[in-house]
């Protein structure tokens, strides 16, 4: 078997893209991964068609071997949209590989450990405050609509729900370092936590756990919205929501470890470390209850190693995974090929052609993603509707 192309394709999902990588071999079989440029990876398809001009001729099937020598191409620059193009490239060998063998993914690596995962919905609210036009959505405008989407998660069977941190405390609502609609909140440095901020979040996990009830796993994301010192007395401040976790993003393994020590709420973090020696020191300094791995920045091998090293420190691993159908499909077989898993994120509110540009879209019961059997992925790029949806934010 030769790998005969390397093509991405790219469509409209309403406030980004959806990209695409197609790896073609000589016996018909098409390897499929998701990889994401709408998030400070400009350029990331051009990196990748650079490296996979190499690839031309090559056998799909030694995956390591060939990510090996991808990465010793790009030693002298790694990480950032070089290690992404690799995971990129990986996946879709991944793919190809296993429907070759006629095995999902997941069983080249001894799985699967469970044949469903729980979800959490993800981003719970910021699509309906930011896009709600462009689902066809109400936009979330008071607290009360905040309990009225956490009754909705509960009703439609989730027992999980992530939010990012709601304002209704001045001229009009809005997201919290996400994307400001007042001219008084604008980006400041310092990053500072307020009173006002805390007593907002508050009432936003008030409102969340009136509307979801006492049984639904809470989840806040504080993003790099805040430092050291903010992020421990936000930590402190949401004790009494009884919540799944607090999640919050820094490079410092020696502060989050401050922040976990300094809390008594489980903390999530680590989205967005790549690489076994760069999750080490928060592993050895046991900075977080759950790493956070990014399948699709990692790539599936080291994000199965990083989960391996993470194991005799206990702690679980979850997905980073607010993309499109194809990761969620990439980060179920990572989910059902480690031991040591804890949740699975996935987004819900969406633009209403997402299921059509694949295959087999994913299926949810009872808040459970139903892990498939069928090789590779478990799920293909539709080509004729990712077409039909050009992208807008492409040259």
């Amino acid at each position: 078997m030769r790998i005969t192309a390397i093509e991405d394709l790219h469509c409209d999902a309403g406030w980004r893209d959806f990209s695409y990588l197609k790896i073609s071999t000589d016996e018909g079989i098409t390897g499929w991964s998701e990889y994401n440029e709408c998030y400070g990876s400009q350029g990331l398809s051009h990196v990748i068609r650079l490296l996979g001009q190499s690839l031309i001729g090559r056998d799909p099937r030694p995956v390591g071997r060939i990510s090996a020598d991808l990465a010793k191409l790009t030693r002298q620059a790694p990480g950032g949209v070089n290690q992404q193009a690799i995971a990129a490239i990986e996946n879709a060998l991944l793919d190809v590989k296993a429907k070759a063998l006629g095995v999902p993914v997941y069983s080249l690596f001894g799985g699967p450990y469970r044949d469903r995962l729980t979800v959490y919905w993800s981003h719970c609210g910021t699509y309906r405050f930011l896009y709600a036009d462009k689902m066809g959505r109400e936009r979330l405008r008071s607290l009360d609509d905040v309990k009225a989407l956490g009754r909705e998660v509960a009703e439609r069977g989730f027992k999980a729900l992530k939010c990012n941190i709601y304002r209704f405390d001045g001229t009009q609502p809005y997201v919290y370092g996400i994307h400001h609609t007042e001219p008084a909140e604008t980006f400041h440095p310092e990053m500072n936590v307020t009173s006002a901020v805390v007593r907002a979040i508050r009432e936003e996990l008030a409102a969340f756990r009136e509307g979801a009830g006492p049984g639904m796993g809470l989840l806040m994301d504080l993003n790099f919205n805040f430092k050291t010192e903010g992020f421990l007395r936000i930590a402190r401040a949401v004790e009494e929501f009884d919540m799944l976790w607090l999640e919050l993003d820094t490079f410092d393994p020696g502060a989050l470890a401050a922040i976990r020590r300094g809390a008594r709420v489980p903390i999530a973090s680590l989205e967005t470390i790549y690489g076994r020696e760069y999750f080490k020191p928060f592993f050895e300094q046991y900075a977080v209850d759950v790493a956070i791995v990014d399948v699709i920045w990692n790539g599936m091998l080291e994000s199965l190693r990083v989960a391996a090293m993470a194991e005799p420190y206990q702690i679980n691993v979850a997905p980073h995974n607010f993309y499109g159908h194809l990761c969620s499909y990439i980060s179920a077989n990572f989910c059902a090929a480690v031991p040591n898993f804890r949740i699975m994120e996935i987004d819900i509110d969406d633009v209403p052609w997402k299921d059509d540009l694949v295959t087999h879209p994913p299926v949810i019961r009872d808040g459970q993603f139903l892990i498939p059997d069928r090789p590779g992925w478990g799920t293909d790029i539709n080509e004729e509707v990712v077409r039909a949806h050009p992208p807008k934010r492409r040259g």
